[in-house]
């Protein structure tokens, strides 16, 4: 099967490292992936060793005709069966492209909230134009349908995935690079901070003080990127953690690429955030065996099973998610049980694998119905 996946660029993000897995494993599942990147990034040499063809193009309008001719070209001459994209703008020119192409077959994955005005607009004239859309949850539904998104026929849930052999450790260590002792009790964050009111990194760094008062060696590290205009989030939690006195226990990484390395260290993964869709760190922290704090929004509670897989505290809430990491801390054999439990659960069903096999099932569905539309 012909698949061509386009991504709007290939930074370090919760959609292009699932392109990126799923580049390394497509094979593997009968699909002959071209990927294709509408700018580059810093995970473009990990494309161009993944195994697929990688095709590097320029996007220069937001509306670019040319760009989709491009993309028309590389349809035509490649025999491509399957077109995915990741974003609104990647809809909107999967569909110039192929207009008129009957045996081609459109897909949009949804992967959460959708920034701006002008990116909605587009999402809600795009998607009856493809002739599948992918919820990566069921509650993103909601979401979709609160911006203008209707729940039609060609919807599916398509749970993201991340690839286990990844997450096996490099032989770093992230406590040696800040020079900690091994006893160190740590925990983290794996997210980029954004300028969307979605990522919550504050809420914890208000909830360390009180975890310090019950266990002094605790630290917290966040690991992600600083993308254009969230620069004023993280100065809040900068802000806060050197008016508190604990910017020692405390440790903002930047984007790594040793996320492997980072989650084998960790005694405790926390994920607060607003609004999402469902996010890959969270199944990489699961795959690695890394006991989980969740916000209680509706994606994640799904993710972790109401609290079968993971702790859930209240969105926001300081004093509850302080509770929570500190009954967490103290209770080992529960902590670890846990561990266990969720990264069988998401072996099952957050796994590259689980993954590849619905995204496989999905797109055979799909070349087995009328041309058209």
């Amino acid at each position: 099967m012909k698949v061509l996946h386009l991504l709007d660029s290939v930074n370090r993000g919760g959609a292009e490292t699932q392109v990126l897995d799923l580049c390394r494993n497509a094979s593997r599942f009968g699909l002959e992936v071209t990927l294709v990147s509408a700018g580059g990034g810093v995970l473009e040499n990990d494309f161009r060793d993944s195994g697929v063809e990688y095709v590097r193009l320029n996007r220069k309008l937001p509306v670019d005709i040319y760009f989709s001719s491009q993309l028309r070209r590389i349809v035509k001459e490649r025999n491509i069966q399957i077109v995915h994209g990741y974003q609104a703008v990647d809809g909107l020119h999967l569909y110039l492209a192929t207009r008129r192409l009957a045996s081609v077959k459109r897909v949009l994955s949804f992967q959460g909230f959708i920034p701006g005005q002008k990116n909605r607009i587009t999402a809600k004239l795009v998607a009856p134009r493809m002739h599948a859309n992918i919820s990566v949850s069921e509650s993103l539904f909601t979401y979709l349908a609160d911006i203008g998104i209707k729940r039609r026929a060609n919807f599916h849930v398509v749970y993201n995935g991340a690839d286990e052999r990844r997450l096996k450790p490099g032989g770093g260590s992230i406590k040696r690079e800040l020079g900690m002792p091994v006893t160190t009790i740590l925990g983290g964050m794996v997210a980029n901070f954004v300028p969307d009111p979605t990522k919550d990194q504050l809420t914890i760094c208000r909830a360390i003080p009180a975890v310090l008062e019950k266990f002094p060696d605790f630290h917290f590290v966040f690991a992600g990127r600083v993308a254009d205009g969230a620069e004023g989030r993280m100065a809040d939690c900068v802000d806060f953690c050197i008016g508190k006195g604990i910017s020692d226990k405390v440790h903002f990484l930047g984007g790594r690429s040793d996320v492997a390395d980072i989650l084998s260290e960790l005694d405790l993964f926390v994920f607060s955030s607003r609004q999402e869709g469902f996010p890959v760190a969270v199944s990489e922290a699961m795959l690695a065996g890394v006991p989980l704090i969740v916000s209680d929004i509706e994606p994640l509670r799904e993710a972790v099973r109401d609290g079968g897989f993971g702790q859930l505290f209240r969105t926001g809430d300081v004093d509850d998610l302080s509770r929570k990491i500190i009954g967490v801390l103290q209770d080992t054999e529960q902590r670890e049980s846990l561990a266990i439990a969720a990264r069988g659960y998401a072996l099952d069903h957050f796994s590259i694998d689980a993954h590849l096999r619905t995204l496989t099932s999905l797109y055979e569905s799909l070349l087995k119905t009328p041309e058209g539309r």
